[in-house]
């Protein structure tokens, strides 16, 4: 049964397994080899862990876990900014995006903001698309001197 609780410090290191998985494998789809090794290097997997601690910990953080395991996570901040949301490669299509998102928007809805915003990859467009969200632009950013393409994504509350 899936289950959805707030994050913990102590589940950093698979949170950060469970991005590069999903990335190398999931997001392959859509991103070159290249693309993918400059946004997921596995050089930086203990640089991530320091990085990405502190904003998890600040922002409205979930864990989706499923008999034991972590098979998905997302982050917003206070703003509204949908930072992270990712599912374990294995566990795709079964609704966990889903859950995590009504938990972010319910948060969302208890700040009182009138809207929520990311930066969806070409692989996250069409599922943020069938939730409400409108792309605002797409743009090219810059990871490690290869350029990706992302879309800013906004949905009003």
């Amino acid at each position: 049964m899936l289950q959805i609780e707030r994050y913990e410090a102590s589940q950093i290191e698979e949170i950060i397994t469970l991005f590069y998985n999903t990335v190398h494998h999931i997001n392959a789809a859509h991103y070159s080899a290249k693309q993918l090794q400059a946004w997921a290097p596995p050089e930086e997997r203990a640089s991530k862990v320091v990085s990405w601690q502190p904003s998890l910990e600040q922002h409205n953080t979930y864990v989706a876990t499923q008999d034991g395991i972590i098979v998905g996570f997302s982050d917003m901040s206070d703003e509204g900014h949908l930072d992270r949301l990712f599912v374990h490669k294995d566990y795709q299509r079964q609704g966990i995006a889903t859950a995590l998102l009504a938990q972010l928007e319910l948060n969302a809805n208890q700040l009182q903001l009138s809207s929520i915003y990311t930066e969806a990859s070409i692989t996250a467009k069409p599922f943020f698309e069938h939730h409400g969200f409108h792309v605002e632009q797409m743009q090219q950013v810059e990871r490690q001197q290869v350029s990706m393409t992302n879309f800013v994504m906004s949905k009003l509350l």
